[in-house]
């Protein structure tokens, strides 16, 4: 990355941070650490689909497991819009295809907690720099 004040060094992990939480992956690719998005898009996408898969979309429910929801939440914001879907009651799952549903859905919220702090972590240490700064490309 060329010299840039602290604001746009802020402005810049923030972007990272975002864009990592919008689309899982989609922070490391910004910092050109292309292999690494892609791996992580896939895993915490599959991940988050196994579990809607296995106990349908009623194990995103913002009213009745508010702190499973939390952490889906964390995997993308695509996550309310489920949610959104759901409140109307009419989508109903019990027993063990729920409670591993509710898991899967939630450990690809985790996943991608940990691979945003990787994403703003490597952009922090000039690891990475924004598509488009092609000043350091050889």
């Amino acid at each position: 990355m060329a010299k840039q004040s602290k604001i746009d060094h802020l402005l810049f992990l923030i972007i990272v941070a975002l864009l990592a939480w919008v689309i899982p992956g989609g922070g490391h690719f910004a910092i050109k650490e292309r292999k690494r998005g892609i791996i992580i898009f896939v895993t915490i996408t599959l991940t988050f689909l196994t579990g809607l898969y296995v106990g349908s979309v009623a194990v995103v429910d913002a009213v009745g497991s508010w702190p499973w929801y939390v952490a889906q939440m964390a995997a993308s914001p695509a996550v309310g819009m489920i949610a959104n879907i759901t409140r109307s009651g009419e989508y109903v799952s019990y027993g063990r295809p729920f409670d591993i549903g509710q898991i899967y859905t939630t450990i690809a919220g985790m996943l991608n907690i940990l691979c945003i702090v990787s994403a703003v972590y490597m952009a922090y240490c000039g690891r990475g720099e924004m598509i488009g700064d092609e000043e350091n490309d050889v």
